[in-house]
């Protein structure tokens, strides 16, 4: 049974999407227990194929029994099997907290919106799974018109900021795709491993040089690196809580892991370093992008607002490490993602416990914050040390990666970029802290009214509990950062790193 799990992963919630519907027509009320079952029946799934690959190594699954490169591979290294394990874990952690959520905020249209959940679900690990190009723009579509659908469910905004966002989609998946159709003119094959071995005798063809920088520009569009992230705030903010506390974690992550099999696994390292030298461009975009990621994060006056600038900035340091191209840089873009899936869906699910309980999110508004809500409070205050890099968390962990990758590329600059980010970090986390977590001194003659009285009024167990459940994960990897680098990330480190 565990040998037909890539093809059950993929289609179990396939499958699940569809029956959503009818299911969810009979009692509206089915859809919360259908979709924690489901996305825990995939995470069991995604942790026994990890297990098996790091045991037996690279799993390749033929889908119809056609042989590659003619059929469809799926095809799992470490990597991919890592990647599985986050998508169904934040996907699980998403599905436990889109029942209050969603009753909360989309009330009556529960059914369409768990539907387009584990679409989304799907496409993301369609993604990372297979190993045909085409195939992951198949997927890539999927994810996003899932996507478009959860997040014009959400504020009055909503649809002009989903409207921007398919624009911006669409320009990247065409840009990935016409760089997919001039690969397949030229080498007649569309399976990654296949055209791993057939590039480098056509690395001087300008239709090739064109594929790679198109693909690139794609990805780059889909992941908002600056400076063609200008879709991603608003729609983030508009988004239900639900969905942005598993978009903001996946979909820039998700294209993260494409633009590794992009520039290390279709090309050979040397390609976009020395023939096609594309990774200064990327390294450049990146320590732009968190440096300007974190300046509009401090110009925000609203939580949300401002967390989905920092999401900006994180996309710099994952580019950042893969741009670096050394083995340092590259341990520190893997664990950078591993660190992001759970940081951003602990803060922003905490702040979507915040919205639910006293219905706002300015930062101004939050204060007595900590009295009343201690444990979402403890959790986001763990997400925020992970975000700027406070030991033991694995924020700690991916940012010394990366500066140990740029003092072994003699970047100097960029090691001056990422202290003065994680600067920039403390500066507009610290504002919320102080306003949620402590009052101005204020001596009683002073004081013209009494004391408010605070009740403790956290938020319902189906939002605490993914909340305390990703802070709990930012803790774990962190101190199993060691186990992580030797069974995940040395493996799969490209030759001549």
């Amino acid at each position: 049974m565990a040998q037909q799990f890539p093809a059950l992963i993929i289609t179990i919630p396939l499958l699940a999407a569809l029956f959503t519907v009818p299911l969810g027509t009979l009692n509206r009320r089915f859809c919360y227990p259908w979709l924690m079952f489901i996305m825990a029946a995939v995470l069991s799934m995604a942790i026994v194929i990890c297990g098996r690959v790091i045991t037996f190594g690279p799993i390749s699954y033929h889908m119809g029994g056609w042989q590659p490169p003619w059929g469809i591979e799926y095809r799992i290294d470490q990597l991919n099997a890592l990647m599985l394990v986050l998508i169904s874990g934040a996907g699980l952690l998403g599905a436990i907290y889109s029942g209050p959520s969603f009753k909360k905020e989309i009330d009556g249209r529960q059914t369409l919106a768990s539907s387009l959940y584990l679409l989304m679900i799907t496409g993301l690990m369609g993604i990372v799974i297979t190993g045909d190009l085409f195939n992951i723009f198949v997927f890539l579509e999927i994810a996003s018109l899932s996507g478009y659908g959860l997040i014009a469910s959400g504020g009055n905004d909503a649809p002009f900021a989903t409207f921007r966002y398919i624009i911006m989609g669409t320009i990247g998946a065409s840009c990935y795709l016409l760089g997919v159709g001039y690969l397949y003119i030229s080498t007649g094959s569309l399976n990654l491993m296949d055209l791993h071995r057939l590039l480098p005798e056509l690395y001087h063809s300008r239709v090739i040089l064109t594929a790679g920088a198109l693909m690139l520009v794609g990805i780059a569009l889909k992941m908002a690196l600056f400076p063609l992230h200008a879709w991603l705030p608003e729609a983030y903010y508009e988004a239900p809580s639900a969905v942005s506390g598993v978009a903001a974690p996946l979909y820039t992550k998700v294209a993260g892991y494409l633009m590794i099999r992009i520039l290390y696994n279709l090309f050979d390292p040397g390609f976009f370093t020395e023939v096609f030298p594309i990774t200064t461009i990327l390294s450049w975009a990146a320590v732009f992008a968190l440096l300007i990621g974190s300046i509009y994060a401090i110009a925000q006056t609203d939580l949300k607002k401002m967390l989905c600038y920092s999401v900006i900035a994180q996309v710099g340091y994952i580019v950042l490490g893969i741009a670096l191209a050394n083995r340092a840089g590259f341990s520190g873009a893997i664990l950078t993602i591993i660190n992001e899936v759970f940081t951003k869906a602990c803060i922003f699910m905490a702040t979507g416990a915040i919205i639910y309980r006293i219905g706002d999110s300015r930062i101004e508004h939050l204060g007595h914050l900590f009295r009343r809500m201690p444990i979402t409070m403890l959790a986001f205050i763990v997400g925020v040390f992970s975000m700027i890099g406070i030991p033991p968390t694995c924020g700690f962990f991916s940012k010394l990666y990366l500066i140990f990758g740029c003092v072994e590329a003699g970047q100097w600059v960029f090691i001056a970029a990422l202290l003065l980010s994680t600067i920039l970090n403390v500066v507009y986390f610290f504002r919320v802290i102080k306003v949620a977590c402590f009052e101005d001194p204020q001596p009683d003659y002073e004081r013209k009214e009494p004391y408010p009285e605070i009740t403790m009024e956290e938020a319902p167990i189906g939002l605490l509990l993914p909340v305390v459940s990703a802070a709990a994960m930012i803790l774990i990897t962190g101190l199993g950062s060691h186990w992580i680098m030797v069974n995940l990330i040395t493996p799969i480190i490209p030759a001549g790193f």
